[in-house]
């Protein structure tokens, strides 16, 4: 067996898991700290780095599931099964094949399961998928023109709500706030927390202020600019500094919302969250 020190970051391996058998890329080294930070951490042992031989039967592994997908779709077909397929699996060392696949209904896909077990010749494992799970196992790159976020870096997803989307001010336009998955983007979600505090140290929207240039009531907040669109006694709407308001006469609740000034889309309103 081979010391840690041998599989840098990047290594393509062999390992044996709790699936079976599987090719996969090391990541990291296996710290406390690094598992720690791991919702559900996995358990495995490498067996061994990839060699040509493994690339060769990695590729054949490839063209098999293309043709096993195929075979699974023809299979729903037969059975009129209520369910999208979304991806074919087959394990590495052929101990089973797992089927992904989307449906609203209760599926009873018992019948399925043991046409495909003798098709495949190897056990058959059916997984459920909701949307945003379709996009961490199909989608390729974002909008930012990275790749996206749930294939890369995220073990777990993280909520987002239309409140975050809102309080960042970019558009609201569902096509341009929505990821790969349909839901609101998760980047969203980065940010919020600073945002958030960046707003606290702001007067809330209504509050009746004093300025450096004469008193006046706050119409809306530039979070990240730090400044304050302010309506002046005489009519005037003026972008004040935060650091010029010298008094706070009266606070507001901060609850007017832009929609009176900005009515969204109706698609806005029927965007789905992710909390």
């Amino acid at each position: 067996m081979q010391s840690k020190s041998e599989y840098p970051r990047g290594t393509k391996v062999i390992a044996r898991t709790s699936r079976g058998l599987e090719n996969g890329e090391v990541l990291c080294e296996a710290t406390d700290d690094v598992v720690a930070r791991m919702s559900e951490p996995g358990t495995g042992t490498i067996q061994r780095e990839v060699t040509h031989q493994d690339l060769h039967e990695i590729e054949k592994l490839k063209k098999a599931a293309t043709d096993g997908f195929e075979t699974c779709r023809r299979r729903i077909l037969e059975l009129a099964l209520d369910m999208d397929l979304v991806d074919l699996e087959i394990i590495f060392g052929g101990e089973r094949v797992v089927v992904y696949y989307l449906s609203e209904a209760r599926i009873d896909f018992r019948e399925l399961v043991k046409l495909l077990s003798l098709d495949f010749q190897t056990r058959v494992e059916m997984r459920q998928l909701g949307a945003r799970d379709e996009a961490k196992l199909l989608a390729d790159y974002g909008d930012c023109g990275k790749p996206v976020c749930c294939n890369t870096h995220l073990d777990k997803m993280p909520p987002v709500s239309m409140r975050m989307a809102k309080l960042q001010k970019p558009t609201l336009d569902p096509n341009k706030i929505s990821g790969r998955c349909g839901r609101l983007k998760c980047c969203l979600r980065y940010e919020y927390d600073t945002y958030e505090a960046f707003q606290k140290e702001l007067p809330p929207v209504g509050s009746e202020i004093v300025t450096a240039i004469g008193r006046g009531r706050v119409m809306q907040q530039e979070i990240l600019a730090q400044q304050l669109l302010v309506e002046m006694e005489d009519r005037r709407r003026v972008l004040v500094p935060a650091g010029d308001v010298l008094s706070i006469l009266k606070r507001g609740s901060g609850n007017r919302s832009d929609r009176h000034h900005n009515p969204p889309s109706p698609l806005e309103e029927d965007l789905p969250s992710q909390e």
